[in-house]
């Protein structure tokens, strides 16, 4: 008598493919390997010829990585805003629907972690050095350039750089710089890890698929989503994590670096910098090989702590009762100016449009499948509207209270004790150089750096476990040499760049070229997602 094929529990999807039945494994001497055909091959193969040629042809390179740049950032810039918002709106109606009730690995499943160690993991992977670095900078600048108002060039189009129609007084340019700056680090970033972190947990422990990006697509694709379909949308989130982690990577050292100039006289150059990702990618690899619980865990919670008593020292040295008023007065400011912030059409702030919005969302998108996998690996066991509202709504309430106590720290001196040095002092420089104007300098200064430095370490080791997880086919025990092969290749991607192409900028260009295609992905993630939300059985 035959036995009757088994039937899939209600709610997961009856596919015959097994996770890891398309993967090569092996030994190359005592170094085991598990990896899948072809998505590793043609990662790591483009990977590497790409190094190559940018070290061969340098001049070459920067120039095609400056034509990316500007080409994406102004051709796209209306495509980006309106798919962030895309985003932010199905995040929101989720969250209020039915599904929210639904739970990340069935109605039995247990979180695997606890509310701190869950949010700090997720909030190190997803903004820590940009936060460090930007914290100070971004807010005086938008400060800065909407206090100087709008100017018009012989062609009609502005050549200012002021959010929206600027400021007619010092006060509203606070307010709209700091909304403007939290615009970037609020609902919209978050949104777009969300959609990524939601898809993945959803397919992965409701519907039985493989953890990798194209699991998410098989609504739309059905059985060819383990073909080339599958293939190409794996490898472009390959691309995509490791051209924005290298970028955070270029940041962090070069911040770093100010840093260690400031306290102990370290030259700033690109020589130093080159010594510093080496010398954190070495860190890194030692919390890969220790693993999610011993590593990337206890290093994310370690950060959070330090971040937390950083921003309490500078609340409480700085003008303490002005912070803390302010703190709700720039909640108010980001949620009034939020409609036209998020306006795809119809702008006149073009440079503030293409050059910061633009490129922040490409950046925001070219890390979401390295965050969102990190988040989904960590997520099981939450309901959907526990996850959304601690992915997005959360952690936007702390990039508004750090932005308005780092960056209103640093706006207080200007406006208020004539401390021009911190809106002079490079960008980098200028966290270093707010914290020079309150106790403790030293102190600060190197806890600071230490935080810079260990962001840098759980971006590069969560981000190698990620990439490893997709180019092994959806295997999250995969041998650890491939997880150090990733590490020490997002550290070789970011000394490239920074050296041999334009620095920065080339990796800002990088940002931007794999965050198009991979908008694209998101958008019909999102059909997915409802679908796969639809098809979940409710009690």
């Amino acid at each position: 008598m035959d036995t009757p094929p088994e039937t899939p529990p209600p709610g997961q999807i009856d596919t015959d493919y097994n996770i890891g039945q398309d993967n090569i494994e092996g030994k190359l001497g005592p170094i085991g390997f598990d990896i899948h055909n072809p998505v590793f091959l043609i990662s790591a193969l483009t990977v590497i010829a790409f190094v190559a040629y940018t070290l061969i042809f340098p001049t070459q390179a920067e120039s095609i990585f400056g034509l990316l740049f500007s080409s994406v950032t102004k051709g796209f810039d209306s495509f980006f805003i309106g798919a962030a918002d895309i985003f932010v709106i199905l995040c929101l109606v989720v969250v209020f629907s039915p599904y929210g009730k639904i739970r990340l690995g069935g109605k039995d499943a247990k979180p695997d972690f606890t509310y701190t160690s869950w949010f700090s993991m997720l909030f190190a992977a997803g903004m820590g050095i940009g936060l460090m670095f930007y914290g100070v900078s971004e807010p005086l600048s938008h400060f800065s350039s909407s206090l100087g108002g709008t100017s018009v060039g012989p062609d009609g189009i502005r050549t200012d750089w002021a959010p929206l129609g600027a400021a007619t007084s010092q006060e509203e340019a606070i307010r709209l710089g700091m909304a403007a700056s939290i615009f970037h680090w609020g609902l919209h970033p978050w949104a777009i890890y969300a959609i990524v972190g939601l898809s993945l947990a959803l397919f992965s422990y409701n519907k039985g698929l493989p953890l990798t990006i194209r699991s998410a697509f098989y609504p739309v694709f059905g059985e060819r989503v383990w073909g080339w379909p599958g293939h190409i949308i794996d490898i472009l989130a390959v691309f995509a994590t490791l051209f924005g982690l290298a970028t955070s990577l270029g940041l962090g050292a070069v911040q770093a670096n100010s840093g260690f100039n400031k306290l102990f006289g370290m030259p700033i150059n690109e020589n130093w910098q080159v010594v510093l990702i080496i010398g954190i990618t070495s860190i890194a690899l030692f919390s890969v090989i220790r693993g999610l619980e011993a590593g990337v865990k206890l290093l994310s919670e370690i950060n959070m702590v330090v971040a937390f008593l950083l921003l309490v020292f500078v609340l409480l040295a700085g003008p303490t009762l002005l912070l803390i008023g302010d703190i709700g007065n720039f909640l108010g400011a980001y949620l009034q100016y939020l409609p036209a912030l998020s306006s795809p059409v119809g702008r006149e702030d073009v440079n503030f449009m293409q050059g910061w919005t633009s490129f922040y969302w490409a950046w925001w998108i070219s890390w979401s499948p390295f965050v969102g996998m990190f988040i989904a690996r960590v997520s099981r066991g939450r309901t959907v509207r526990e996850f959304i509202i601690s992915v997005l709504l959360i952690p936007s309430l702390v990039c508004v209270i750090w932005m308005s106590v780092f960056g209103g720290s640093a706006i207080s001196q200007v406006v208020r004790d004539g401390y021009t040095a911190v809106t002079e002092a490079a960008l980098p420089l200028q966290l270093f150089t707010m914290l020079d104007a309150l106790p403790l300098t030293s102190i600060t200064s190197f806890i600071g750096i230490i935080l810079v430095v260990v962001f840098f370490v759980t971006s590069s080791d969560s981000g190698s476990l990620v990439i490893d997880t997709i180019a092994a086919g959806g295997k999250v025990d995969a041998p650890v040499p491939q997880r150090v092969f990733w590490c020490i290749f997002e550290g070789i991607v970011a000394i490239v760049l920074l050296l041999s192409a334009g620095g920065l900028k080339s990796l800002q260009s990088m940002v931007i070229s794999t965050g198009l295609p991979f908008t694209i992905v998101l958008l019909v993630m999102c059909v997915a997602i409802w679908r796969g939300l639809a098809s979940e059985p409710r009690d």
